[in-house]
């Protein structure tokens, strides 16, 4: 067994910033969205590209896997969110919405549903077959930068730049409460795997841990010098992995906010921002994005 923080390979394909990365539900391929336009579909032992979707006209900022790994979703700057064979690359759904830009995506647990967040700060809640829209949440101020469904299906959560945290229904829309715990804008939300915690971070520098059906705070990380800008569980619920501006990514005890590793393999210089992380499947890798254009998968705690 390598030691936590080993890089494992650095994958090279993209041409940009890589704005956003996930594994497949059976850890045998990322998926990494750029600002060059495209999301790569590659190995994840080896790096080997297998697809290259290439259907959106502007920046690539966000993907996401469908639980049962058939179809990605993408959200780009063009105001669509695109549905596809994660196999084939052929195009399944777009869905346009109001037009405004697409910042966040998230996959229902059942995979069937999307819900996508836009820079106007709306929520929209779609059917991932057909597109028909059955939802627009209207709470937040501005901008919304990371949205995640929780395991139960029942509510879902989302972080803005209006610095707040909102926790709401799933299927009727209605608002459960407001986290107000950040100074600055929130870039990323999570839940953990069991449901009963949330952690937020962004533009304050803190990740915060806290009560998912209570709003109380109970952990507060302070690692970083920079903002935090996602965020991401361990599939065990026992560590959080938060990428930054700093241009490291830092794991961490999630019930006690303890530092346990810090990765410094991404590039250093100005703005070499890490600008998202994700864990594997099973536990044992990590994959964290950046400025510098590349992806490294690399060992986890």
């Amino acid at each position: 067994m390598q030691a936590p923080g080993t890089l494992l390979l650095a994958y090279h394909g993209h041409k940009e910033r890589v704005s956003s990365v996930g594994w497949s539900p059976d850890g045998l391929r990322v998926a990494s969205a750029s600002w060059d336009k495209t999301v790569q579909v590659w190995e994840a032992s080896s790096g080997k590209l297998q697809l290259t979707y290439e259907r959106h006209t502007k920046r690539v900022q966000c993907v996401a896997w469908s639980p049962g790994g058939e179809r990605i979703a993408s959200g780009s700057w063009d105001g669509s969110v695109q549905v596809w064979n994660a196999a084939s690359g052929d195009p399944l759904l777009t869905y346009s919405g109001q037009g405004s830009t697409a910042l966040a995506v998230a996959w229902s647990p059942d995979g069937e549903r999307i819900a996508s967040g836009h820079w106007d700060g709306t929520l929209h809640l779609w059917h991932a077959a057909s597109g028909k829209l059955f939802g627009v949440y209207r709470g937040h101020k501005e901008r919304v930068m990371s949205v995640a469904w929780s395991p139960d299906d029942a509510c879902i959560v989302s972080g803005s730049e209006d610095r707040t945290v909102h926790v709401w229904k799933s299927h009727s829309g209605e608002w459960v409460f407001v986290y107000r715990g950040h100074r600055a804008q929130v870039n990323a939300v999570a839940w953990s795997p069991d449901g009963t915690r949330i952690v937020s971070g962004g533009d304050d520098k803190v990740a915060q841990v806290w009560d998912a059906l209570s709003g109380s705070p109970l952990v507060a990380y302070r690692g970083h010098a920079w903002s935090i800008n996602d965020l991401a569980w361990s599939p065990d619920g026992r560590w959080v992995a938060s990428a930054s501006d700093d241009m490291t990514v830092q794991v961490w005890d999630a019930y006690s906010g303890h530092p346990v590793l810090v990765y410094r393999g991404h590039a250093t210089g100005l703005y070499n921002f890490v600008e998202c992380v994700a864990w594997s499947p099973d536990g044992a890798r990590i994959a964290s994005g950046n400025d510098d254009r590349q992806v490294h998968a690399w060992m986890a705690r």
